[in-house]
């Protein structure tokens, strides 16, 4: 039985193709805490493969940038001492990243995500360390900025003004 309280599932009108719960065709992907990291663990397909047997980089790209995204706003979250699901919502976009792959992730295995935040400025920007593991070897390493976007508090609709 899983137990986990996804951080996707806090994210509402979310149609990313990497952690979008509204995009069909999308990755699909699930974050959530193991202390103070935000963890995911996800099985690529065939379909996901840059040549037989080795996940895309670009699907390696997908999930860092999503993993993280959902890391900054889960600790943004945890950090005004809140639950996930409570208001104010949070968006945040990307602003920057840089990934290292250091071999290929095999695409047969499950690939693990381990991400937490560095340093936070002005409450707006998040920078993060995620790396990636496949059979506990990790394959990838990236820095990444995450802009906090939006606040559900700060605007008169949903939609994001994506002003950082």
């Amino acid at each position: 039985m899983n137990t986990h309280e996804y951080f996707q599932h806090y994210m509402p009108g979310d149609v990313c193709f990497g952690c979008g719960s509204n995009n069909p065709a999308g990755l699909h992907i699930h974050s959530y805490w193991e202390g103070d990291e935000g963890v995911c663990r996800w099985q690529p397909q065939q379909i996901h493969e840059g040549w037989p047997g080795v996940t895309c980089g670009g699907i390696i790209a997908t999930l860092i940038d999503c993993h993280c995204m959902a890391t900054a706003m889960a600790t943004a979250i945890r950090n005004e001492g809140r639950e996930l699901g409570s208001e104010p919502h949070f968006r945040f976009a990307t602003g920057s990243m840089n990934i290292r792959y250091l071999k290929p992730s095999d695409s047969h295995h499950e690939i693990e995500l381990r991400a937490h935040v560095i340093e936070v400025k002005n409450e707006k920007k998040y920078t993060l360390q995620c790396d990636v593991y496949v059979q506990g070897k990790k394959t990838a390493e990236a820095t990444v900025v995450a802009f906090l976007v939006w606040r559900s508090d700060q605007s008169d609709s949903g939609e994001s003004k994506f002003k950082a």
